[in-house]
């Protein structure tokens, strides 16, 4: 009989690859409570229409890469795509929007079908932030300095770039849409398939080409800079000067659009040379008409959103996880003779209650305790505590470093604890 194997592009996440991810979701987690941001959870599968009113219909999302299907009462249904539409559905159905401001934060997976490759999945998995209620350009800041926050704690900012651009409202866009469009149409003859089948439908989409030969007769097309309103300028302006306040270097550039037509006035991205191709590990701004456009009231927004797999190849590709949080257990306990399994199982129980922040593994399934040592040392526990008979048939205690030190001593179990903290380093 075949075996079955996982779909392309959906990945399993073993537990040695689990502790980067772990790794990344704590840091991420501890610095949005740092800013005053709550979790909120939401499915996985929504309404088709959630997505074509809130990504646009004439994007690569909704026209080649959404997971969308008939359920058996005939109602279209898609996987997720990306967070940002379904956290503004789920806030405005339960009301939180209301004259409120809300400071919203969420991870989990998104699904897209695109051909599979480093960095780029069918299943992947986001953080995203979202905050609600705010005008001004301090929130736009203040998103953007939370994102600086976690790569500092990370160890990433050297390997970061921030790109910012003002894409202006949605009434600037159409006016420089129209431009564009009569642009591409005196150049009809150069462009590729993709960039003719956006040329009316949607022709800021060919500004994100990735063919070098678009890009180069793009060079000579209208900037949208220039077609941006007083208002927008105005807010980008106080934007660029906050962020000088913050220390938080920038680049502008003039072709960043987002992939997403909710977007207005700024928007930006995190990218890196590291991971080659797929350079974006974080990507938003504001979003003042989607929850309008969605059928609630009027809100400003504004997010972002950031691919874990990326953050955690570049945490692997850096050595940047620390030495602890890809240690998950700490003290193994070796367990000599099967007449003290009871006396194991009840020492690694007082050791998890006295030190809660200690891993501790106690053996199971019998076995020699040279045969127990060898999976101590294999398990990248700090030490080892060995529970065995003297004798007399009294229990003893012996610990011994799994290093190469070898440093061991026997000691009475009213030590345990504070030997332990004398034999390793507590770093968690």
């Amino acid at each position: 009989m075949e075996k079955l194997q996982a779909i392309r592009g959906m990945n399993d996440i073993l537990p040695e690859q689990s502790l980067t991810w772990q790794y990344l979701e704590s840091v991420f987690q501890k610095v949005v409570a740092g800013y005053g941001y709550q979790e909120i959870r939401f499915p996985v599968l929504e309404q088709t229409q959630l997505f074509k009113r809130s990504i646009g219909e004439v994007t690569d999302i909704v026209e080649k890469e959404m997971y969308t299907f008939d359920d058996r009462n005939g109602d279209s249904l898609s996987l997720r795509p990306e967070g940002t539409a379904v956290c503004v559905r789920a806030a405005d159905q339960h009301g939180l929007l209301y004259n409120q401001q809300q400071r919203l934060w969420y991870h989990g997976p998104m699904f897209r079908h695109e051909r599979p490759q480093k960095g780029r999945y069918r299943q992947f998995h986001q953080f995203g932030v979202e905050a609600f209620g705010m005008a001004g350009p301090d929130i736009d800041a203040e998103i953007i300095q939370l994102s600086k926050e976690l790569w500092r704690q990370l160890g990433l900012t050297d390997y970061l770039t921030l790109e910012i651009n003002n894409i202006g409202s949605a009434a600037d866009r159409k006016t420089y849409a129209a431009a564009l469009s009569a642009f591409l149409e005196t150049r009809k003859e150069s462009l590729d398939e993709d960039a003719i089948r956006r040329m009316h439908t949607n022709p800021m989409r060919v500004l994100d080409s990735k063919n070098p030969a678009i890009q180069q007769i793009l060079a000579d097309a209208p900037q949208l800079s220039a077609y941006v309103g007083e208002e927008s300028r105005e807010h980008y302006q106080k934007l660029t000067s906050l962020l000088g306040v913050l220390g938080i270097v920038y680049k502008e550039n003039g072709r960043l659009v987002r992939g997403l037509d909710y977007y207005n006035n700024c928007v930006f991205e995190w990218t890196t040379d590291i991971l080659g191709a797929q350079s974006a590990v974080c990507g938003g701004g504001r979003y003042d008409g989607l929850v309008e456009q969605l059928g609630g009231k009027p809100t400003v927004a504004a997010g972002f959103a950031i691919g874990e797999e990326r953050i955690v190849l570049m945490l692997d590709e850096l050595n940047k996880v620390p030495a602890h949080a890809l240690r998950p257990i700490d003290i193994y306990v070796v367990v000599a003779t099967q007449s003290l399994l009871a006396q194991g199982l009840v020492l690694a129980t007082e050791i998890r209650q006295s030190l809660p922040s200690l891993g501790v593994l106690c053996h199971c399934g019998g076995g020699k305790p040279a045969s127990q040592m060898k999976r101590a040392f294999a398990s990248g526990a700090q030490l080892a505590i060995i529970l065995e008979e003297t004798d007399s048939g009294l229990a003893q205690l012996k610990l011994r470093m799994l290093d190469d030190s070898n440093r061991s001593e026997i000691i009475d179990v009213d030590q345990m604890c504070s030997k332990i903290k004398e034999f390793i380093v507590i770093s968690r």
